[in-house]
Formats: C-alpha cells, sequence, structure tokens
C-alpha cells in the first residue's frame, strides 16, 4: 500500500515540476540541495514548476482578485513591538514599510496546482531531506497553509527576519521591473541573542552590499531567513509580482495566532 501511494504521488507530481532537472525523489539531489541550503542560506530552483502550472496558477490568481486582502504597515526589522530601551531611531526600533496583497488557503481553487503540489508526499519528503526536518505538518487553521502574495506597483516588502526558521516560496509571476529579493546572511544571531545592531544599521542606512536572487516565474526557493535579513524591493510597472508561499509546521495542530490571522488576513476563518 506504502509503494502504490508513493507511485501515486509521484505520478501527480510529474504534471508540476520538472522532474527530469530536478530529480527530487532522488537522495543524491536532495543531499545536494541540503548542503546548497546549508552553505548559502538559501536554495533555488529555477523552472522547478512547469509551464503548464504555472499557466494555471496566474490564471487562478486573477480570477481570484476580488477576494485579496490588502495590507500596509511600519513595522521594525525584528517584527517585535517597540523596545522603550532604545531610542526610536535605533536599529532595533527604526520602522520600515511592508505592503502586499494575500489570499488564503481556504480561497486558493480546489484542485489548484499549488494544493496539489503542497500536499503531495514526494514533495514534501524532498523538503524534509533538505531542511533536516523529520517531518511537515499542515497549519491547523484555514488560512495559513497556502498564501497567494500579490504585489501591485509600489508595493514591497521591508527588511526584517523572519521568525520561522525556514521559508518556503514559488515565484508565480515576475513583474515588468523591480520586485527584487534582497538579503544579508547571518546578520544576526538569534540563538544566542545577538541582534546584530551594528550591521542591521549599515543595512538600513544603504552602506553594506547586499546579495539579490534573480528569479523567473517557477522558481522554487527555500530560505532560512531567521538569521539573515531580507526584503523585496517595490515593484515597478503594472504586471503585479505574484507570490506563493507554501507553509509548513515542523509539529502537528498548530495554528497561526489569531492576531497575526487578523494582521495579515483581515478575519479569522
Amino acid at each position: 500500500m506504502h509503494q502504490k501511494a508513493n507511485t501515486i504521488s509521484l505520478s501527480a507530481l510529474q504534471t508540476l515540476v520538472n522532474l527530469e532537472h530536478f530529480p527530487i525523489t532522488q537522495a543524491a539531489f536532495q543531499a545536494s540541495s541540503k548542503r546548497e541550503l546549508d552553505d548559502n542560506g538559501v536554495l533555488v530552483l529555477p523552472g522547478f514548476l512547469l509551464p503548464e502550472a504555472i499557466g494555471s496558477v496566474v490564471k487562478e490568481a486573477h480570477q481570484c482578485k476580488d477576494k485579496v486582502y490588502y495590507t500596509s504597515s511600519d513595522h521594525n526589522i525584528y517584527l517585535e513591538p517597540t523596545d522603550p530601551n532604545y531610542a526610536l531611531t535605533h536599529p532595533r526600533n527604526r520602522k520600515v514599510r511592508s505592503s502586499k496583497g494575500c489570499i488564503t488557503t481556504d480561497q486558493i481553487p480546489e484542485g489548484s496546482p499549488l494544493i496539489s503540489l503542497y500536499q503531495n508526499a514526494e514533495f514534501r519528503r524532498f523538503l524534509c531531506a533538505v531542511l533536516d526536518e523529520s517531518e511537515l505538518h499542515e497549519y491547523a487553521d484555514p488560512l495559513s497553509a497556502i498564501n497567494l502574495h500579490y504585489a501591485s506597483e509600489g508595493q514591497e516588502l521591508g527588511w526584517h527576519f523572519d521568525n520561522s526558521a525556514f521559508a518556503v516560496t514559488l515565484l508565480v509571476q515576475k513583474p515588468d521591473a523591480g520586485g527584487v529579493f534582497e538579503y544579508v546572511k547571518d546578520a544576526r544571531d538569534a540563538d544566542v541573542a545577538e541582534m546584530g545592531y551594528a550591521q542591521v544599521e549599515q543595512i538600513l542606512d544603504g552602506e553594506m552590499p547586499v546579495q539579490s536572487l534573480s528569479m523567473d516565474a517557477g522558481a522554487l526557493v527555500l530560505f532560512r531567513g531567521r538569521n539573515s535579513i531580507h526584503r523585496v524591493s517595490p515593484t515597478e510597472g503594472p504586471t503585479t509580482r505574484l507570490l506563493a508561499v507554501l507553509a509548513y509546521n515542523t509539529a502537528p495542530g498548530i495554528a497561526l495566532t489569531e492576531s497575526a490571522r487578523m494582521t495579515f488576513f483581515g478575519r479569522l476563518e
């Protein structure tokens, strides 16, 4: 039964993923992908999603435009409340801006390639091997597992560190210009409470070189953003940047907090 389930999962994957270039079920490819992520803090697989699957998701995104919830907020890069022990101009408290639109898991059309990929057992096994996790689970709430982000002209994701250990994203549609993912690896060490204020200040002031990722539609990106500061520059031009976020937990039964759901989605369920 287990072997039959694997065969079904692999067959479904062949309609979504370019397995010829990315043999994600093979141990050697999993190991090389893990080494690249461990060494660089990021793994980019360009052209991972097949053109037919990309086209389907773009079509779904346009059909769901009336459901998009838009947010715009000022926040510090640590995504924490203001710390009164520091001045408002200190890197700990300095504000940056983020703005985007979002549709949630329950708004993704049934049968979408995003749902098929997210739930695919072989894909999840690949992620576990590369991320060095024993298992990955869906969010327990109906909103947070799969999100499709819309960044129209002028919208951006400000500099920040992630709270989670890893992020899994798919670029669905590339904008005309802008919308560049920029980062600086290991700008802090949260595990020992070293917040990297001096380096962060240089980054915010534009005084330190940053790395950027150039990618086209269909690219799968795995990123460790807990200690690597990152942002997405403002979108330029009329073509909306579309990014799918595939969110997993390392334990079952976890839901995004109610406050986070209200902030990001404008509702709880």
